[in-house]
């Protein structure tokens, strides 16, 4: 049954919160009727098994701080266009509003859909909630577009960002809601398995938890930031991936919040804002070349020798913790037992699996987009291209990190490779045996199994990578 006063469908995606949230605001400020919809479409369904369990979990938040508001989160599942039409046709909705994505897939997704609402007369706008600044906003004095960060930070480091907007106070209900699925019978941690519960406990799940998150970050952590957050052995950083890619906290607001304490003084306030930037950079660089998200971002790498087979036995034993490079091992088992990595961690298992293993950044990205539950489409594939050598990075010779004096210097004291590697080791702590619960039984390893030796030492795999590289300049 329609409503008597035509309702606004709210489609959410990667914007699970009320505060600065475009699409809930410019709906709630037509005094109309709000129906929050989110999509199981088979894009969304497509996604890895963690960023699918975690957008579930979301989506699970986001629906309690509805009821908060009296207000409901509508699940649905089917082809994105078919869904809104159906639940236009049941509401008798007439606008229907989103936050914007930028990956290749969903802007194609989204330009249809919007072309097909629009031609039948339903108003579909997309507004900007995803980021800071719109990819196509930031130009060089050409009108170009930014390859290299440093000049992207310094255009935009002291531009005006807008101030993010609080949540609002309420939303009016339809006269009578839609049908909505079940989340649980939508089964979003089936590919998980058993995962799940050991991944769980290490999660901020929802809008209130980002929000303690960032502000416990700025009144204990920020200081400290420039020192601490290439150290995987402290908690030196705002961990705030998870809740920027699932929307839960939005890039103004946490801006906002380094601005501040920028103002104060705050000596790693700036190094925080820059990572921020960096988020944008990325999107930056996907908007303007979207080819980066499977091909080689510099086509003259399309040549280079990396093997290109997932089951290979380097590529496995990389995947699976077991290179012997305690370093790299460490990064993958924190990996499975967090859904996250550290920072450092993930700069030098990239570039062992590129490098020292000659295995082609794809096969990193693809599983890192598994098993991450901060993965987010444009940081995942330009990190992974930074590391490899065929992204934005002007200096790859240089960039073949030694994991072992890696964590001589990032990691003195080995608080990081022995909190996550249980094996050779008398009395292993919780985390590291946690991993022999995280991963498939198939693997059939144990904590009492011995340290494997490497499977590339690192001075041989420096070696070899370089001289690949030598001989790729040969060729070219």
């Amino acid at each position: 049954m329609s409503d008597p006063v035509p309702p606004v469908i709210v489609w959410l995606r990667r914007d699970m919160r009320l505060a600065d949230n475009p699409s809930l605001a410019w709906a709630a400020a037509t005094g109309r009727p709000v129906i929050p919809v989110a999509i199981l479409d088979p894009q969304t369904d497509g996604m890895g098994a963690a960023p699918r369990w975690r957008w579930g979990l979301s989506m699970g938040a986001m629906a309690e701080a509805l009821s908060g508001l009296g207000s409901r989160l509508i699940l649905r599942r089917g082809p994105s266009l078919d869904v809104l039409r159906a639940l236009v046709a049941e509401t008798g909705a007439t606008a229907v509003v989103w936050g914007r994505l930028y990956d290749p897939a969903s802007v194609a997704r989204d330009t249809d859909v919007k072309a097909a609402l629009k031609a039948q007369g339903v108003e579909a706008r997309s507004l900007a909630a995803h980021l800071l600044m719109e990819p196509w906003d930031v130009t060089t004095k050409t009108s170009g577009f930014y390859r290299v960060y440093t000049p992207y930070w310094n255009a935009v480091r002291d531009r005006a960002m807008a101030a993010p907007d609080p949540a609002p106070r309420a939303l009016r209900p339809p006269a009578v809601w839609p049908v909505s699925d079940s989340l649980a019978d939508w089964r979003l941690d089936d590919r998980m398995r058993r995962g799940a519960a050991v991944v769980r406990p290490h999660l901020a799940v929802g809008e209130g938890a980002a929000l303690d998150r960032l502000h416990g970050f700025i009144d204990r952590g920020i200081a400290g930031y420039d020192a601490r957050r290439d150290l995987p052995g402290v908690q030196g950083t705002s961990r705030l991936s998870e809740n920027l890619a699932t929307g839960e906290i939005s890039p103004r607001t946490a801006w906002a919040a380094g601005m501040a304490a920028r103002d104060r003084g705050a000596a790693g306030a700036e190094t925080f804002l820059k990572e921020l930037v960096w988020r944008e950079f990325a999107y930056h660089l996907m908007h303007h070349t979207p080819h980066i998200t499977d091909r080689n971002w510099k086509p003259d790498w399309d040549a280079f020798p990396w093997a290109t087979d997932p089951a290979h036995p380097h590529a496995v034993a990389w995947m699976r913790g077991r290179t012997g490079i305690r370093f790299v091992d460490a990064g993958m088992r924190e990996l499975y037992v967090t859904g996250t990595m550290h920072n450092r961690a993930r700069m030098i298992v990239a570039s062992y699996l590129t490098k020292h293993l000659l295995t082609h950044w794809r096969i990193g990205a693809d599983w890192f987009a598994d098993c991450l539950v901060d993965w987010d489409p444009a940081s995942n594939v330009m990190g992974w291209q930074w590391a490899a050598g065929s992204g934005p990075d002007a200096a790859p010779y240089f960039r073949v990190f030694n994991p072992v004096s890696q964590r001589e210097k990032f990691d003195p004291d080995r608080a990081y490779v022995d909190r996550w590697i249980a094996e050779g080791r008398r009395a292993p702590g919780a985390d590291a045996l946690a991993y022999f619960d995280a991963i498939p039984r198939s693997w059939g390893l144990s904590p009492s199994d011995p340290y494997p030796a490497p499977v590339v030492d690192a001075e041989s795999g420096r070696k070899r990578a370089l001289d690949a590289y030598a001989a790729r300049g040969d060729a070219a």
